[in-house]
């Protein structure tokens, strides 16, 4: 792919840095530059007024896994895993799932001379075979083009609970290693409002466990991040910031307890927006910030867990007036917030409507930094960089496959159609009250009307699919399945013509 420069645009010269902040489970009704009332994001904010507001930009997947593998791989993740795909969270022993020849956007910003680091949540596995704990944890970040990791391994609801810091678990004792039998180690246990946490079923490695706390994670991804820019900032340098905020459980440091009125929810994406303002600072304080580009989003919607109701009885919406919730492929699961900012490039307070994804990150830096690539290491990347700095009147994606947890829902956006080959949403079903509430029963419990539903469940009679007119009905409330059937069999040849090509992207075709 050649690298198309827009007009007083000088890379070379520059050679932006770039920070990336992928929040975890952050949905599209959870900032106030996005229609929040009961939580405040006036960091967050701050970068929309100056920058550019997406309000069609989506996840590579609805779930978190499988969104940070399209995200760092510019592949949708249907493809992964050797063609049999990648759906839900990985487990405790999960060898890598990037094929460490892959392109990634680390090994991207490292060829074009770039220091690179990802800290925060990683969920993308390490290792070959079954993980050894008690070993280097290789491959893993530092072979996809990552000069330095620091971060939670897995997620912040799921053992093992420590960090690792490059390939090592934080505090290893070689005389006292990781077991993964009784007795288990201890580790910071909250009350039930703060919404889901695996109880631990790792033994040993009590130093490591003793120096893990929820409450204090966040503050120190942080501080761990504002030491990498410091120490790296007379070059050119990528930040990649996972956050575990806002992923249950919601334990925000005590200083934001009681912040918010939407609850330990709210009061985590507080703390994730001094997290976000403290990076800001940083790069001020350091004279970055006109040669920064800085965008903030996350790896899927909102859900509809614990702390998600406890936000909606409080009069929050998470995913805003957006049909569904994480997991599921409608587009509360996977249209998410997605703001950049960069100086002088961005026009300030600026909103864009063009269809963006996850998987679009790899081919837009390979063009901010002026690198060819191959078509096939591209993958399914659409270079949207002209929708940041520009205001293209056509479309740059005219398609984007969709890919919720259960295989039989990848669905189709084509235009301001989407299609969806199944009835409801592909994701959890479970009833409000318990962990994994969502599709028609949580639909109907928050009032978002579809003309499929009633009573929380699917009527007998509805279609087979859905076809939605996201134009005239982003909210998903009309289905009209029946009433196109020429779009549903154009759609549906589409959506096969790319299952066909599962284990391996194209050469480049329309996109």
């Amino acid at each position: 792919m050649a690298a198309v420069l827009l007009p007083g645009l000088r890379l070379a010269a520059e050679q932006p840095n770039v920070v990336l902040i992928l929040a975890d489970d952050l949905g599209y009704g959870d900032l106030g530059c996005y229609g929040a009332t009961k939580v405040q994001t006036p960091n967050i904010d701050a970068i929309a007024a100056a920058g550019r507001r997406f309000t069609d930009a989506h996840s590579a997947s609805a779930v978190c896994t499988p969104s940070r593998y399209g995200l760092l791989t510019g592949q949708y993740p249907f493809r992964g895993n050797g063609g049999e795909g990648i759906w839900g969270p990985c487990g405790h022993f999960q060898s890598l799932l990037i094929d460490t020849n892959k392109l990634t956007i680390g090994k991207l910003f490292n060829d074009a001379g770039y220091a690179t680091a990802a800290i925060g949540k990683w969920h993308l596995g390490f290792g070959t075979g079954k993980t050894d704990w008690n070993k280097p944890l290789r491959p893993g970040p530092l072979e996809l083009g990552f000069d330095y990791y620091f971060g939670v391994p897995k997620v912040n609801s799921g053992y093992p609970y420590v960090y690792v810091e490059n390939d090592r678990v934080v505090g290893f004792d070689e005389n006292d290693p990781i077991t993964f039998t009784k007795p288990y180690s201890k580790t910071t246990t909250y009350p039930a409002e703060a919404g889901k946490k695996t109880v631990n079923a790792v033994g040993g490695a009590q130093k490591a466990h003793a120096l893990y706390d929820d409450e204090k994670t966040g503050t120190l991804l942080t501080e761990k991040a504002v030491d990498w820019i410091e120490n790296n900032k007379e070059q050119p340098f990528f930040l990649y910031f996972a956050t575990t905020n806002i992923h249950h459980p919601f334990t925000p440091n005590p200083r934001f307890k009681g912040t918010s009125q939407a609850g330990l929810y709210g009061d985590f994406i507080h703390e994730l927006d001094w997290m976000v303002g403290e990076l800001m600072k940083t790069l001020e304080a350091n004279d970055l910030s006109e040669n920064t580009l800085v965008i903030v989003t996350s790896d899927n919607g909102g859900m509809f867990n614990r702390g998600g109701q406890d936000a909606f009885h409080a009069g929050h919406r998470i995913n805003g007036d957006l049909l569904g919730f994480k997991f599921g492929v409608w587009e509360g699961g996977q249209r998410v917030p997605f703001i950049a900012k960069w100086p002088g490039k961005i026009q300030p307070n600026s909103v864009s409507k063009q269809l963006i994804s996850g998987v679009d990150m790899l081919a837009t830096f390979a063009a901010l930094t002026q690198q060819d690539v191959d078509e096939e290491q591209l993958a399914d990347s659409v270079n949207v960089l002209p929708a940041l700095l520009d205001k293209p009147t056509a479309p740059l994606r005219e398609s984007l496959v969709l890919v919720p947890r259960k295989p039989s829902h990848v669905s189709l956006r084509q235009g301001k159609w989407m299609y969806i080959p199944a009835r409801a949403a592909g994701g959890f079903n479970g009833k409000p009250g318990q962990h994994g509430a969502g599709g028609p029963a949580a639909v109907s419990f928050v009032g978002s009307p579809n003309s499929d539903i009633e009573n929380g469940k699917i009527k007998k009679n509805s279609p087979p699919g859905q076809l939605y007119d996201l134009d005239a009905d982003p909210n998903q409330t009309m289905n009209r399945y029946r009433e196109y059937p020429e779009i549903v069999a154009q759609m549906q040849k589409r959506l096969d013509q790319y299952r066909s090509t599962q284990q391996a992207p194209r050469k480049r075709r329309e996109n």
